[in-house]
This record gives C-alpha cells, structure tokens and sequence, in this order.
C-alpha cells in the first residue's frame, strides 16, 4: 500500500479541486450509487472523506474506513465526529457485521491490492443481500497507452510520481487486465450490473481541460463498475 500520511494535506487539497477527482471520479461514484437517502454507505479506502461527504449530502449514513491515519484525520475534520470512521486494512477482515451495509463504495482503491479475492469476499460479507458495490479503478487500457512495451496481461507493481498542490508523491499500484477485475467479481459471488465509461461533470471548469479534448466530453482515465450482491 501506498503510504499517504507522508503528503495527506497536499493530495487532499489536491482531490478536492482537480479535474480527474473532483470532476470525474467523484461525480460518477456518486451518481452510480443512485438513490443513498436514508441508506448506510460504507467508503472502503474513504481517503479524505470527500466522496462520503457527497453521499452524506445526498443523505447517506456513511461509514468509512481508511489504511492511512493521516488521511482518516482529514476525513474526520471534513464529517464530524459523529461519522464512523476507522484505521482499517483491506487485506485484513473488516471490523463491521455481517449484512450490514446498504450500499459499498471503493473508488480508486482496489489497485492498491495484489490479491483482490478476500477483499472482495469481506466487502461481500458486510453488504445486505441485494446491496450495491460501487467501484472505480485505473481504465486498465489507459496502462496499456501509457506503458506500450510492458504485458498487459500481467498482474504487474508499478510506481507513478505526482505533483499534490505543490508536493510530490509517489503511488503504487498493481495493473491487471480486464478480465481479471471482471473474473475476481464474479468469483467473490457479485452479479456485474452496469460497466461505465463516463463523461466528466457538466460543471468542469474549461480550464481544467486539456485543449487537445476538443468537444469530447469523455476520456480514458478511469472504468466504473456497479456489482450487486446475491
């Protein structure tokens, strides 16, 4: 895992007000997760808390869970404490019962995994029969642009460096193919409900957008999936 307490502050400054988060990835998990009034929402690898701080606008009982402390302090100034919010691993079993979430979000998380199988079963497990599992990762095509002489098809670590509001830091992530996301949900016992490829918000600033979009108003960064439990 990617070890986020080191520059916390910058990236959520950061994801707050950037385009690939704040005007892409946020807005679509939101939207994904559909009608979350009055419904409990747990935000596997919640980060900062922004994604749970639109659920809970939308009216959203959310419950959070983060590896990093750093980030989980930011998140808890953002929500209250009132929100339930807990240092949690999600290669370890999650420290909430069976059955007992409405709705799951995981954006831009599970890539930080080598091994998807039990994260995927405890996220199962705490999800009521018939829940949403909402969740984006790294459109494994864009791997494919940005890194033509590797294989594709391999399940491959990889290190990427990014400027966070002034401050540097540096991912790591784990690339697999399409098929191995899609063969790990079904395996854990979720259905495959939608597979997304969205616009950005209607809302973006223009200047946030590289002038070689043209009028496209979508792009190959993330891919979006909604997964039902059994």
């Amino acid at each position: 895992m990617t070890d986020y307490d080191s520059f916390a502050a910058a990236y959520a400054r950061a994801n707050d007000t950037n385009l690939l988060n704040a005007y892409y990835a946020r807005p679509a998990m939101v939207d994904l997760a559909g009608d979350v009034d009055g419904r409990t929402v747990l935000d596997a690898g919640c980060g900062s808390g922004s994604l749970a701080a639109a659920l809970a606008a939308r009216g959203a009982i959310v419950t959070g869970f983060d590896l990093s402390p750093g980030m989980l302090a930011i998140a808890r100034e953002r929500l209250g404490p009132a929100t339930d919010l807990r240092v949690a691993d999600f290669a370890a079993p999650l420290p909430y019962a069976d059955a007992t979430f409405d709705v799951c979000v995981a954006s831009l998380a599970l890539h930080y995994l080598p091994e998807w199988d039990g994260p995927l079963r405890e996220l199962l497990r705490v999800l009521r029969p018939g829940g949403r599992f909402v969740v984006s990762v790294p459109h494994p095509s864009a791997y494919l642009v940005n890194y033509p002489d590797r294989d594709y098809f391999a399940l491959t670590h990889y290190s990427e460096t990014f400027d966070f509001a002034g401050q540097e830091g540096t991912l790591t992530y784990w690339h697999r193919p399409l098929h191995a996301m899609t063969d790990a949900f079904t395996a854990a016992g979720f259905r495959i409900a939608v597979v997304s490829e969205p616009p950005y918000a209607a809302d973006t600033p223009s200047e946030l957008l590289p002038p070689e979009l043209g009028d496209r108003t979508a792009f190959v960064c993330f891919l979006f999936f909604v997964l039902e439990a059994p």
